[in-house]
Protein backbone atom coordinates (compact mmCIF):
# COMPACT_ATOMS: atom_id res chain seq x y z
CA UNK A 1 0.00 0.00 0.00
CA UNK A 2 1.62 3.42 -1.08
CA UNK A 3 0.94 7.14 1.32
CA UNK A 4 1.09 10.29 1.06
CA UNK A 5 4.46 11.89 0.32
CA UNK A 6 4.77 14.92 2.87
CA UNK A 7 7.37 17.22 3.59
CA UNK A 8 10.26 14.34 2.79
CA UNK A 9 8.00 11.51 4.41
CA UNK A 10 5.60 8.65 3.48
CA UNK A 11 2.48 9.40 5.40
CA UNK A 12 -0.86 7.22 5.97
CA UNK A 13 -3.91 9.65 5.40
CA UNK A 14 -5.68 10.93 7.96
CA UNK A 15 -8.77 8.81 7.62
CA UNK A 16 -6.72 6.11 6.75
CA UNK A 17 -8.62 5.36 3.85
CA UNK A 18 -7.47 3.40 0.56
CA UNK A 19 -8.49 2.95 -3.06
CA UNK A 20 -7.44 0.58 -5.36
CA UNK A 21 -5.61 1.44 -8.89
CA UNK A 22 -6.48 -0.94 -11.65
CA UNK A 23 -4.43 -2.36 -14.28
CA UNK A 24 -6.17 -1.41 -17.82
CA UNK A 25 -4.87 -4.23 -19.67
CA UNK A 26 -5.69 -6.91 -16.84
CA UNK A 27 -8.56 -5.23 -14.94
CA UNK A 28 -6.40 -6.46 -11.69
CA UNK A 29 -5.04 -4.44 -8.65
CA UNK A 30 -1.63 -3.08 -9.38
CA UNK A 31 -1.59 -1.50 -5.53
CA UNK A 32 -3.61 0.30 -2.98
CA UNK A 33 -3.20 4.59 -2.16
CA UNK A 34 -3.84 6.80 -0.08
CA UNK A 35 -7.44 8.32 0.40
CA UNK A 36 -6.67 11.52 1.10
CA UNK A 37 -8.97 14.23 2.68
CA UNK A 38 -9.08 17.65 3.57
CA UNK A 39 -6.64 17.21 6.78
CA UNK A 40 -3.93 15.67 4.47
CA UNK A 41 -3.91 18.20 2.08
CA UNK A 42 -3.75 20.87 5.13
CA UNK A 43 -0.38 18.95 6.13
CA UNK A 44 0.87 18.88 2.64
CA UNK A 45 0.30 22.63 2.01
CA UNK A 46 1.83 23.57 5.63
CA UNK A 47 4.88 21.95 4.68
CA UNK A 48 5.19 23.56 1.18
CA UNK A 49 4.18 27.08 2.97
CA UNK A 50 7.38 26.78 5.31
CA UNK A 51 9.33 25.14 2.98
CA UNK A 52 8.96 27.70 0.60
CA UNK A 53 10.45 30.27 3.15
CA UNK A 54 13.81 29.07 2.31
CA UNK A 55 13.79 27.81 -0.93
CA UNK A 56 12.80 31.06 -2.69
CA UNK A 57 16.34 32.38 -1.96
CA UNK A 58 17.63 29.33 -3.34
CA UNK A 59 20.30 30.91 -5.82
CA UNK A 60 19.51 29.64 -8.99
CA UNK A 61 22.97 27.86 -9.72
CA UNK A 62 22.17 25.71 -6.55
CA UNK A 63 18.73 25.37 -7.71
CA UNK A 64 20.06 23.91 -11.26
CA UNK A 65 22.23 21.71 -10.07
CA UNK A 66 18.99 19.93 -8.01
CA UNK A 67 16.30 19.90 -10.87
CA UNK A 68 19.88 17.94 -12.56
CA UNK A 69 19.73 15.54 -9.86
CA UNK A 70 16.48 14.93 -10.05
CA UNK A 71 16.64 14.08 -13.54
CA UNK A 72 19.53 11.70 -13.02
CA UNK A 73 17.94 9.74 -10.49
CA UNK A 74 14.80 9.63 -12.84
CA UNK A 75 17.09 7.88 -15.54
CA UNK A 76 18.52 5.61 -13.47
CA UNK A 77 15.14 4.13 -12.95
CA UNK A 78 13.60 4.39 -15.98
CA UNK A 79 12.48 1.11 -17.34
CA UNK A 80 11.35 0.55 -13.85
CA UNK A 81 9.00 3.71 -13.85
CA UNK A 82 8.41 3.15 -17.65
CA UNK A 83 6.73 -0.50 -16.56
CA UNK A 84 5.14 0.93 -13.99
CA UNK A 85 3.55 3.80 -15.97
CA UNK A 86 2.20 1.09 -17.69
CA UNK A 87 0.55 -1.03 -15.83
CA UNK A 88 -1.65 1.48 -14.16
CA UNK A 89 -2.15 3.81 -17.46
CA UNK A 90 -2.00 0.96 -20.67
CA UNK A 91 0.18 2.96 -23.26
CA UNK A 92 2.44 0.64 -24.52
CA UNK A 93 6.01 0.31 -22.99
CA UNK A 94 7.76 2.07 -25.56
CA UNK A 95 5.70 5.40 -25.24
CA UNK A 96 6.00 5.42 -21.16
CA UNK A 97 9.70 5.07 -22.09
CA UNK A 98 10.00 7.74 -24.35
CA UNK A 99 7.76 10.16 -21.34
CA UNK A 100 10.23 9.14 -19.03
CA UNK A 101 13.11 10.76 -20.70
CA UNK A 102 10.97 13.83 -21.67
CA UNK A 103 10.34 14.28 -17.99
CA UNK A 104 13.77 13.52 -16.74
CA UNK A 105 14.81 16.44 -20.40
CA UNK A 106 12.45 18.91 -18.84
CA UNK A 107 14.14 18.83 -15.69
CA UNK A 108 17.01 19.78 -16.75
CA UNK A 109 15.66 21.92 -18.95
CA UNK A 110 13.96 24.09 -16.56
CA UNK A 111 17.14 23.90 -14.12
CA UNK A 112 19.47 25.95 -17.33
CA UNK A 113 16.38 28.57 -17.20
CA UNK A 114 16.12 29.25 -13.19
CA UNK A 115 19.99 29.40 -13.71
CA UNK A 116 19.64 31.80 -16.00
CA UNK A 117 16.53 34.38 -15.83
CA UNK A 118 15.42 36.36 -12.76
CA UNK A 119 14.42 39.05 -14.18
CA UNK A 120 15.58 42.13 -16.81
CA UNK A 121 16.44 46.07 -17.42
CA UNK A 122 13.85 48.04 -18.97
CA UNK A 123 14.90 51.26 -21.15
CA UNK A 124 14.14 54.40 -19.46
CA UNK A 125 11.19 56.63 -20.64
CA UNK A 126 13.44 60.47 -19.08
CA UNK A 127 16.42 61.20 -17.45
CA UNK A 128 17.62 59.84 -13.87
CA UNK A 129 15.52 57.03 -14.19
CA UNK A 130 16.15 52.97 -14.14
CA UNK A 131 13.73 50.56 -14.67
CA UNK A 132 14.37 46.85 -14.06
CA UNK A 133 11.95 43.65 -13.31
CA UNK A 134 12.55 41.30 -10.84
CA UNK A 135 10.84 38.01 -11.19
CA UNK A 136 8.95 36.58 -7.89
CA UNK A 137 7.98 33.41 -6.63
CA UNK A 138 3.98 32.95 -6.27
CA UNK A 139 4.49 30.42 -3.24
CA UNK A 140 2.51 27.31 -3.18
CA UNK A 141 1.58 26.01 -6.38
CA UNK A 142 -1.27 23.34 -6.74
CA UNK A 143 -0.27 20.52 -9.60
CA UNK A 144 -3.10 18.85 -10.46
CA UNK A 145 -2.58 16.56 -13.37
CA UNK A 146 -4.60 14.46 -15.48
CA UNK A 147 -3.92 10.38 -16.05
CA UNK A 148 -2.98 10.07 -19.78
CA UNK A 149 0.32 11.53 -19.19
CA UNK A 150 0.47 11.61 -15.58
CA UNK A 151 4.44 12.42 -15.37
CA UNK A 152 4.77 14.69 -18.76
CA UNK A 153 2.62 17.04 -17.46
CA UNK A 154 3.41 16.41 -13.77
CA UNK A 155 6.74 18.06 -15.32
CA UNK A 156 6.05 20.72 -16.99
CA UNK A 157 4.13 21.71 -13.98
CA UNK A 158 6.47 20.80 -11.35
CA UNK A 159 9.45 21.60 -12.86
CA UNK A 160 8.37 25.34 -14.00
CA UNK A 161 7.26 26.29 -10.48
CA UNK A 162 10.10 24.65 -8.16
CA UNK A 163 12.85 26.33 -10.82
CA UNK A 164 11.10 29.68 -9.91
CA UNK A 165 11.25 29.32 -6.15
CA UNK A 166 7.43 28.23 -5.46
CA UNK A 167 6.88 24.94 -3.66
CA UNK A 168 4.19 22.35 -4.83
CA UNK A 169 1.95 20.04 -3.76
CA UNK A 170 1.03 17.41 -6.51
CA UNK A 171 -2.38 15.74 -7.02
CA UNK A 172 -2.14 13.22 -8.98
CA UNK A 173 -5.44 11.59 -11.39
CA UNK A 174 -6.68 8.55 -9.23
CA UNK A 175 -6.07 6.19 -12.03
CA UNK A 176 -2.35 6.83 -12.25
CA UNK A 177 -0.88 7.90 -8.73
CA UNK A 178 1.76 5.04 -8.47
CA UNK A 179 4.01 6.32 -11.03
CA UNK A 180 3.76 9.55 -10.00
CA UNK A 181 4.46 8.11 -5.90
CA UNK A 182 7.68 6.27 -7.45
CA UNK A 183 9.33 9.50 -8.22
CA UNK A 184 9.34 10.78 -4.26
CA UNK A 185 12.98 8.64 -4.09
CA UNK A 186 14.09 11.68 -7.04
CA UNK A 187 12.17 14.49 -5.39
CA UNK A 188 14.89 14.01 -2.12
CA UNK A 189 17.09 16.02 -4.42
CA UNK A 190 15.35 19.18 -3.02
CA UNK A 191 14.59 19.93 0.62
CA UNK A 192 11.88 18.47 2.69
CA UNK A 193 8.58 20.32 1.92
CA UNK A 194 9.43 21.47 -1.81
CA UNK A 195 7.49 18.79 -3.09
CA UNK A 196 4.81 17.09 -2.03
CA UNK A 197 2.39 14.61 -3.32
CA UNK A 198 -1.29 13.92 -2.34
CA UNK A 199 -3.44 10.83 -3.64
CA UNK A 200 -6.92 11.09 -3.65
CA UNK A 201 -10.10 11.91 -5.72
CA UNK A 202 -11.10 15.29 -7.64
CA UNK A 203 -13.77 15.98 -4.97
CA UNK A 204 -12.02 14.88 -1.65
CA UNK A 205 -8.80 15.63 -2.05
CA UNK A 206 -8.20 18.33 -5.20
CA UNK A 207 -10.95 20.52 -4.18
CA UNK A 208 -9.81 21.91 -0.44
CA UNK A 209 -5.92 21.89 -2.19
CA UNK A 210 -7.30 24.57 -5.13
CA UNK A 211 -9.38 26.22 -2.05
CA UNK A 212 -6.83 26.42 0.83
CA UNK A 213 -5.81 29.66 1.59
CA UNK A 214 -1.91 29.24 1.54
CA UNK A 215 -2.00 28.01 -2.05
CA UNK A 216 -1.05 31.14 -4.34
CA UNK A 217 -1.66 29.31 -7.97
CA UNK A 218 -3.28 26.19 -9.78
CA UNK A 219 -2.00 24.53 -12.65
CA UNK A 220 -4.03 22.40 -13.77
CA UNK A 221 -4.35 20.03 -17.16
CA UNK A 222 -8.01 18.29 -17.47
CA UNK A 223 -11.32 18.58 -19.04
CA UNK A 224 -13.79 21.73 -19.78
CA UNK A 225 -16.30 20.45 -17.05
CA UNK A 226 -13.36 20.07 -14.26
CA UNK A 227 -11.41 23.23 -15.35
CA UNK A 228 -14.04 25.78 -15.39
CA UNK A 229 -14.98 24.59 -11.71
CA UNK A 230 -11.59 25.65 -10.45
CA UNK A 231 -11.74 28.33 -12.15
CA UNK A 232 -14.90 29.78 -10.82
CA UNK A 233 -13.03 28.44 -6.91
CA UNK A 234 -10.14 30.22 -7.91
CA UNK A 235 -11.71 33.64 -8.70
CA UNK A 236 -13.34 33.45 -5.15
CA UNK A 237 -10.33 33.86 -4.08
CA UNK A 238 -8.48 35.87 -6.81
CA UNK A 239 -5.90 32.89 -7.36
CA UNK A 240 -4.34 32.70 -10.31
CA UNK A 241 -4.83 29.89 -12.47
CA UNK A 242 -2.79 28.04 -15.57
CA UNK A 243 -5.64 25.69 -17.68
CA UNK A 244 -4.88 23.25 -20.43
CA UNK A 245 -8.01 21.79 -20.95
CA UNK A 246 -9.65 19.45 -23.61
CA UNK A 247 -9.17 19.37 -27.69
CA UNK A 248 -11.26 18.92 -30.57
CA UNK A 249 -8.31 19.07 -33.08
CA UNK A 250 -8.76 19.28 -36.50
CA UNK A 251 -5.86 17.91 -39.19
CA UNK A 252 -6.43 19.13 -42.54
CA UNK A 253 -5.02 16.74 -45.80
CA UNK A 254 -4.34 18.98 -48.86
CA UNK A 255 -4.73 17.09 -52.51
CA UNK A 256 -0.55 18.07 -53.36
CA UNK A 257 0.44 15.63 -50.54
CA UNK A 258 2.21 12.17 -50.29
CA UNK A 259 -0.59 10.28 -48.96
CA UNK A 260 1.56 7.04 -47.64
CA UNK A 261 3.08 9.60 -45.40
CA UNK A 262 -0.33 11.68 -44.23
CA UNK A 263 -2.15 8.80 -43.96
CA UNK A 264 0.78 7.25 -41.53
CA UNK A 265 0.53 10.65 -39.49
CA UNK A 266 -3.15 11.11 -39.40
CA UNK A 267 -3.64 7.22 -38.29
CA UNK A 268 -1.14 7.96 -35.12
CA UNK A 269 -2.62 11.28 -34.60
CA UNK A 270 -5.85 9.85 -34.13
CA UNK A 271 -5.11 6.38 -32.03
CA UNK A 272 -1.78 7.52 -30.17
CA UNK A 273 -2.46 6.44 -26.70
CA UNK A 274 -5.91 4.82 -27.89
CA UNK A 275 -7.29 8.84 -28.80
CA UNK A 276 -6.40 9.64 -25.13
CA UNK A 277 -4.44 12.80 -26.17
CA UNK A 278 -5.75 16.41 -25.55
CA UNK A 279 -4.19 17.00 -28.80
CA UNK A 280 -5.36 13.92 -30.96
CA UNK A 281 -6.52 14.69 -34.57
CA UNK A 282 -10.38 14.22 -33.58
CA UNK A 283 -11.65 15.73 -37.36
CA UNK A 284 -9.98 14.36 -40.27
CA UNK A 285 -10.85 16.82 -43.53
CA UNK A 286 -9.28 15.32 -46.76
CA UNK A 287 -10.05 17.01 -50.39
CA UNK A 288 -12.50 15.78 -52.19
CA UNK A 289 -10.06 14.89 -55.27
CA UNK A 290 -7.87 12.52 -52.97
CA UNK A 291 -10.75 11.45 -50.54
CA UNK A 292 -11.23 8.23 -51.56
CA UNK A 293 -7.63 6.99 -52.13
CA UNK A 294 -6.86 8.88 -49.00
CA UNK A 295 -9.31 6.69 -47.07
CA UNK A 296 -8.77 3.56 -48.96
CA UNK A 297 -4.70 3.52 -47.57
CA UNK A 298 -6.29 5.06 -43.87
CA UNK A 299 -8.15 2.05 -43.67
CA UNK A 300 -5.67 -0.55 -44.78
CA UNK A 301 -3.05 1.17 -42.15
CA UNK A 302 -5.10 1.49 -39.38
CA UNK A 303 -5.93 -2.87 -39.69
CA UNK A 304 -2.28 -3.31 -39.53
CA UNK A 305 -2.24 -1.68 -35.87
CA UNK A 306 -1.58 -4.59 -33.03
CA UNK A 307 -3.44 -4.22 -30.29
CA UNK A 308 -1.99 -6.27 -27.39
CA UNK A 309 -0.80 -6.00 -23.60
CA UNK A 310 0.37 -3.03 -23.60
CA UNK A 311 4.19 -4.93 -21.44
CA UNK A 312 4.03 -7.10 -24.87
CA UNK A 313 7.03 -6.20 -27.31
CA UNK A 314 5.08 -6.27 -30.46
CA UNK A 315 1.92 -3.71 -29.34
CA UNK A 316 0.88 -0.83 -31.23
CA UNK A 317 -1.86 0.17 -28.71
CA UNK A 318 -2.90 -0.92 -25.63
CA UNK A 319 -6.57 -0.73 -23.74
CA UNK A 320 -8.25 2.24 -22.45
CA UNK A 321 -8.22 3.82 -19.49
CA UNK A 322 -11.23 2.50 -18.00
CA UNK A 323 -14.70 1.00 -19.03
CA UNK A 324 -16.30 4.21 -17.79
CA UNK A 325 -14.30 5.80 -20.37
CA UNK A 326 -15.00 3.01 -23.65
CA UNK A 327 -18.32 3.18 -22.90
CA UNK A 328 -18.53 6.96 -23.23
CA UNK A 329 -16.53 6.60 -26.38
CA UNK A 330 -19.12 3.72 -27.70
CA UNK A 331 -22.12 6.57 -26.81
CA UNK A 332 -20.89 8.68 -28.94
CA UNK A 333 -19.62 6.62 -31.58
CA UNK A 334 -23.79 5.04 -31.61
CA UNK A 335 -25.18 8.72 -31.60
CA UNK A 336 -23.22 9.65 -34.51
CA UNK A 337 -24.28 6.42 -36.49
CA UNK A 338 -27.92 7.05 -35.52
CA UNK A 339 -27.34 10.63 -36.99
CA UNK A 340 -26.35 9.05 -40.61
CA UNK A 341 -22.72 8.80 -40.16
CA UNK A 342 -21.61 5.32 -41.62
CA UNK A 343 -19.21 2.83 -40.24
CA UNK A 344 -15.91 2.05 -42.16
CA UNK A 345 -13.51 -0.20 -39.41
CA UNK A 346 -13.87 -0.96 -36.12
CA UNK A 347 -16.36 0.31 -33.59
CA UNK A 348 -16.91 -2.79 -30.95
CA UNK A 349 -14.62 -4.51 -28.01
CA UNK A 350 -12.33 -6.95 -29.70
CA UNK A 351 -12.55 -10.75 -29.00
CA UNK A 352 -9.77 -11.79 -28.46
CA UNK A 353 -9.45 -10.14 -24.92
CA UNK A 354 -11.29 -11.41 -22.11
CA UNK A 355 -10.00 -8.93 -19.91
CA UNK A 356 -9.31 -4.92 -20.09
CA UNK A 357 -10.71 -2.11 -21.50
CA UNK A 358 -9.47 -2.55 -25.65
CA UNK A 359 -11.49 -1.08 -28.01
CA UNK A 360 -10.88 -1.53 -31.99
CA UNK A 361 -9.64 1.55 -33.43
CA UNK A 362 -12.59 3.12 -35.85
CA UNK A 363 -13.08 4.56 -38.90
CA UNK A 364 -16.59 6.89 -39.73
CA UNK A 365 -17.55 8.61 -42.72
CA UNK A 366 -20.46 10.20 -44.08
CA UNK A 367 -20.09 13.36 -41.15
CA UNK A 368 -21.10 16.59 -40.60
CA UNK A 369 -20.83 19.51 -38.31
CA UNK A 370 -24.20 18.60 -36.75
CA UNK A 371 -22.87 15.93 -35.13
CA UNK A 372 -21.54 15.68 -31.61
CA UNK A 373 -18.61 13.64 -32.92
CA UNK A 374 -17.27 16.45 -34.41
CA UNK A 375 -18.41 19.81 -31.79
CA UNK A 376 -16.77 18.16 -28.59
CA UNK A 377 -13.81 16.15 -27.14
CA UNK A 378 -14.02 12.06 -27.85
CA UNK A 379 -11.16 11.35 -26.21
CA UNK A 380 -10.92 7.73 -27.88
CA UNK A 381 -10.07 5.44 -31.09
CA UNK A 382 -12.30 7.55 -33.24
CA UNK A 383 -11.51 8.69 -36.66
CA UNK A 384 -14.14 10.88 -38.65
CA UNK A 385 -13.03 11.89 -42.11
CA UNK A 386 -14.97 14.34 -44.03
CA UNK A 387 -14.43 15.59 -47.82
CA UNK A 388 -13.67 19.34 -48.46
CA UNK A 389 -13.39 21.13 -51.88
CA UNK A 390 -10.59 23.46 -51.33
CA UNK A 391 -8.42 25.24 -48.69
CA UNK A 392 -10.99 27.98 -47.37
CA UNK A 393 -13.40 24.95 -47.24
CA UNK A 394 -11.35 22.90 -44.67
CA UNK A 395 -10.38 26.25 -42.50
CA UNK A 396 -13.54 27.32 -42.47
CA UNK A 397 -14.52 23.69 -40.73
CA UNK A 398 -11.99 23.33 -38.72
CA UNK A 399 -12.62 26.76 -36.78
CA UNK A 400 -15.86 25.95 -36.51
CA UNK A 401 -15.38 24.52 -33.05
CA UNK A 402 -15.50 25.86 -29.49
CA UNK A 403 -11.89 24.28 -28.88
CA UNK A 404 -9.06 25.50 -29.77
CA UNK A 405 -6.38 23.54 -28.72
CA UNK A 406 -4.48 22.48 -31.47
CA UNK A 407 -4.18 21.96 -35.06
CA UNK A 408 -2.45 20.03 -38.30
CA UNK A 409 -2.18 20.46 -41.61
CA UNK A 410 -0.58 17.98 -44.65
CA UNK A 411 0.59 20.02 -47.81
CA UNK A 412 3.70 21.19 -49.72
CA UNK A 413 1.90 24.37 -50.74
CA UNK A 414 3.37 27.41 -48.92
CA UNK A 415 0.10 29.16 -49.73
CA UNK A 416 -2.16 26.51 -48.03
CA UNK A 417 0.26 26.81 -45.10
CA UNK A 418 0.37 30.24 -44.41
CA UNK A 419 -3.66 30.40 -45.07
CA UNK A 420 -3.74 27.86 -42.39
CA UNK A 421 -1.58 29.21 -39.91
CA UNK A 422 -2.79 32.46 -40.38
CA UNK A 423 -6.72 31.72 -40.19
CA UNK A 424 -6.93 28.70 -38.30
CA UNK A 425 -7.67 29.88 -34.62
CA UNK A 426 -5.47 27.06 -32.33
CA UNK A 427 -2.91 27.41 -29.92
Amino acid sequence: MKTHWINGEWVESASRETFPVINPATEEVVDHVARGHGADVDRAVEAAFAAQRDWKFVPGIEKAERMHEFARRLRDKKEEIAILLTREGGKPLIENRDEVEWVAACFDYYAEIGRDYKGKVIGPVSRHQLNFTVKEPYGVVACIVPWNYPLLLMSWKVAAAVTSGNTVVIKPSEYTPLSTLALAEMLEAFPRGVANIVTGYGPEAGEPLVKHPKVSKIAFTGGVTSGRKIAVMAAEHLKKVSLELSGNDPLIVCDDVDLDVAVRGAVWACYLNMGQVCTSAERIYVFQSVLEKFIEKFVAFTRSLRLGNPLGPDVDLGPMITQAQREKVEAKLEKALQAGAHLLEGGKVPSQFQKGFYYEPTIITNVNHSMEIMRSETFGPIAPIMPVKDIEEAVQLADDSDYGLGASIYTNNMEYALYAMRDLLAE
